[in-house]
């Protein structure tokens, strides 16, 4: 059962030697990620914009450690504004409604950037069957 670490290329994982996931076997970790992406932060001011590109990060991270956000069992997410709570609801509900994985929702003082108003992170599971 090897490891299986997954980049995105970004400056921070190295500076901070964290990977974005890590597959061992059928079990994937992902990062807490955000909405920040080589062009910038996306969905400045909106929750519900950020969470959206904040899943598609996650995605992206499952795709390449040959998962899909079908396999997610966990996530967890870190709100700057804990009244901010429904937007990112629904925008999690728009993705996981059915899949349905076990979630935490909690807030935090604050995020690495200040615009930053969310920040997630997913365990995923590859299903044998």
């Amino acid at each position: 059962m090897g490891r299986q670490n997954i980049s995105t290329g970004g400056p921070w994982e190295a500076k901070l030697g964290y990977s974005r996931a890590v597959r061992v076997g059928a079990s994937i970790s992902v990062s807490g990620s955000t909405a920040m992406t080589q062009s910038g932060l996306v969905g400045k001011g909106d929750p519900y914009a950020q969470t959206i590109q904040t899943l598609k990060t996650i995605e992206a991270a499952l795709q390449q450690a040959g998962a899909s956000l079908a396999d997610v069992v966990r996530t967890r997410m870190f709100l700057t504004n804990i009244d901010q709570w429904q937007e990112v609801g629904r925008a999690h509900g728009e993705i996981f409604g059915t899949i349905r994985p076990a979630t935490t929702i909690v807030e935090v003082k604050r995020l690495i950037d200040p615009e930053m108003l969310v920040e997630i992170e997913a365990d995923a599971i590859i299903s044998q069957g």
